[in-house]
């Protein structure tokens, strides 16, 4: 069963919620088929996000991640497995 989470959706969430400078996201759901969390269709549970923001500035790398992850927190339950974050 897909989670019909895309990496477009990630893209807009963050770009909506951070401002971001910098943004990419990519789903890297087709090299994790068979491990944990993979949903057996190829897509939407593991994804990268390369990211930069004005609102990262003198913030902590654990304080940056917690800015991505709380963003993203609705596609987490809804079933987004990892997300491999990468602040600029």
């Amino acid at each position: 069963m897909s989670t019909g989470i895309t990496a477009e959706a990630l893209r807009q969430r963050l770009a909506e919620t951070l401002a971001p400078s910098a943004l990419e996201v990519i789903d890297e759901s087709a090299a994790h088929m068979g491990h944990a969390g993979s949903d057996g269709t190829g897509a939407g549970t593991h994804f990268r996000v390369r990211i930069g923001s004005p609102l990262f500035d003198g913030r902590t790398r654990v304080a940056r991640h917690r800015l991505v992850y709380d963003a993203l927190r609705d596609f987490t339950d809804r079933g987004l497995h990892a997300l491999a974050i990468e602040t600029l």
